[in-house]
């Protein structure tokens, strides 16, 4: 069946089953390589993806749950050479180590800025529940998560700042 997304704002038309995880779709048809497979249950986050702005485990979603729903993935949020905001502070702060969960606690800390420009330090932790790391740099990766916030809000300038204190 002929399923169209829209994935870092563009439209894309795949032929798969409905049932096809998302993740999938990502990286065998679209070259969409930034999330990762990592437990293929749930589990470890490395797969994270936004719809519509929310966290999402693109391992266990349906690509039809996708359908007419705007797809963010780590490479819809910047480049090399102009890197957004998530992506600025974690090379700034080097806040990976192997990087295969990378890309997934990138895109939660998207999510939760997007919706919290200003997360207190228990947000910022409850946001990346569902994301594992393995090698240890936990404490990097919510410094970052700060910056990254603080990036977000110069950005916006004083009277979005104003909103968000």
């Amino acid at each position: 069946m002929t399923i169209e997304l829209t994935i870092n704002g563009k439209s894309h038309k795949v032929e798969a089953d409905a049932a096809t995880p998302l993740l999938y779709v990502l990286r065998n048809d679209l070259a969409l390589n930034g999330a990762k497979f990592g437990c293929g249950l749930g589990q470890c986050g490395a797969c994270t993806v936004l719809v519509d702005g929310k966290a999402t485990l693109s391992c266990i979603t349906p690509i039809s749950l996708a359908e007419g729903r705007q797809v963010t993935t780590v490479e819809g949020l910047g480049t090399a050479e102009a890197p957004g905001p998530v992506q600025a502070a974690f090379i700034e702060l080097q806040a990976a180590q192997c990087g295969y969960c990378i890309p997934g606690m990138m895109m939660s800390a998207q999510g939760l800025l997007q919706s919290n420009p200003a997360p207190t330090e228990t947000e910022i932790r409850n946001a990346l529940q569902t994301n594992l790391c393995r090698c240890g740099t936990h404490m990097r990766i919510l410094a970052a998560i700060r910056r990254a916030s603080e990036l977000m809000q110069a950005s916006l300038g004083p009277v979005a700042n104003k909103r968000a204190g």
